[in-house]
C-alpha cells in the first residue's frame, strides 16, 4: 500500500472517529448517566447518601431502600395497578384503533378526511383542558378510585394516537392483496383478520408499545381521579414518598428503578418490530 493511500485511509478513520463514534459516545453517556445515577442511589446506604462524599460510586451496597419500599409503603399496589391499567387500556386501544384505522385507510365514504383529521386534533388537545369534564363524567358514573375509571379515561388519548399511527401503516400495505381476497369472496372483516392483521404486526407492535408507554407514565389522570393510596399508580405513588421536608431519595430511586425495568424489557423484546413499523408507517400519510 502506498504512502498516499495509507494517509487517505488514516484521514477517513479520523473523520469517522470525530463525526461518528465520539458523538455517539457522548449521546449514549448523556442518556445512560441518569439511569446509572438512579440505580447507584437506590443501593446506597442512607449514611452514604447523607455524606455525599463519593456520589458516582458506592462503597457498601445495600437493599434497605428496596425493602422499605416493598414492605413499608403501598408500592406493590401501585405497581399492580399500573400493570393492570396499562395492559387493559392498551389492549382496548389497539382493538378499537385497528377497527377505526382500517376503514379510514381503505374505504371511501363521505366525511372520511374530516373524520381522520378530527382524530388527530382530538389527540393534540392538551389533557389539562379536558380532565375537568372527564372528572365530572367519571364521578357521575361512580368510577372514581377504580381501575376501570382510569382505563376508560386513558382511552381518550390512546385511541386517537394509535388510530392515526395505524392509518399510515395500513395505507402502506399493497391494495392488490385485498382486491384478490375480495374477488375470492372474502368479507372485509375476514380480510382484516387474516390478511391485514398479520402483515400489520410490526405497526401494531409499534402502536402497542407507544400506547403502553403513554399509560405507564400517566400522572395527571390518576392524581385527579383516585384519592386513596392503594388505588394509585406508580408515578403518583412515588410522590407519596415525599413527606414534608423529608425526601426518601433511596426509596424514590428504588421505585424509579423497578418502574423502569419492565419498559426496558418490553422495548428490548420488540425493538425490531418498532423499527420496521415506524419505517413502513411513514411511507404514506
Amino acid at each position: 500500500m502506498s504512502t498516499k493511500s495509507k494517509k487517505s485511509k488514516m484521514i477517513r478513520g479520523t473523520k469517522r472517529l470525530f463525526l461518528c463514534y465520539i458523538p455517539l459516545a457522548i449521546f449514549l453517556l448523556w442518556f445512560l448517566f441518569p439511569l446509572y445515577w438512579m440505580i447507584i442511589t437506590s443501593i446506597k446506604p442512607s449514611l452514604e447518601l447523607a455524606k455525599l462524599t463519593n456520589p458516582l460510586f458506592i462503597d457498601y451496597p445495600t437493599l434497605e431502600h428496596y425493602q422499605g419500599l416493598l414492605y413499608d409503603s403501598d408500592f406493590k399496589y401501585w405497581f399492580s395497578n399500573s400493570l393492570i391499567v396499562g395492559a387493559a387500556s392498551t389492549l382496548l386501544a389497539i382493538v378499537v384503533s385497528c377497527l377505526a384505522a382500517y376503514p379510514i385507510a381503505r374505504l371511501k365514504f363521505k366525511g372520511r378526511w374530516l373524520f381522520s383529521r378530527g382524530i388527530l386534533f382530538s389527540y393534540l388537545i392538551p389533557r389539562t383542558i379536558i380532565f375537568l369534564p372527564l372528572f365530572s363524567i367519571v364521578q357521575r358514573l361512580r368510577l372514581t378510585d377504580t381501575r376501570l375509571g382510569l382505563i376508560l379515561t386513558y382511552l381518550t388519548f390512546m385511541i386517537p394516537f394509535c388510530t392515526w399511527l395505524l392509518i399510515g401503516y395500513f395505507r402502506a400495505i399493497p391494495l392488490e392483496l385485498e382486491e384478490c381476497a375480495l374477488i375470492d369472496g372474502a368479507s372485509r372483516f375476514k380480510i382484516l383478520k387474516d390478511i391485514i392483521f398479520p402483515i400489520s404486526l410490526p405497526g401494531i407492535a409499534t402502536a402497542t408499545i407507544f400506547s403502553f408507554t403513554l399509560s405507564w407514565n400517566e400522572f395527571l389522570y390518576p392524581l385527579v381521579f383516585n384519592t386513596t393510596s392503594k388505588m394509585q399508580v406508580v408515578p403518583v405513588g412515588i410522590s407519596f414518598l415525599i413527606t414534608g421536608d423529608l425526601i426518601e431519595w433511596g426509596q424514590i430511586m428504588a421505585a424509579g428503578t423497578l418502574f423502569t425495568l419492565p419498559m426496558i424489557f418490553v422495548y428490548y423484546l420488540i425493538q425490531g418490530y418498532i423499527e420496521e413499523g415506524m419505517t413502513a408507517g411513514a411511507v404514506k400519510g
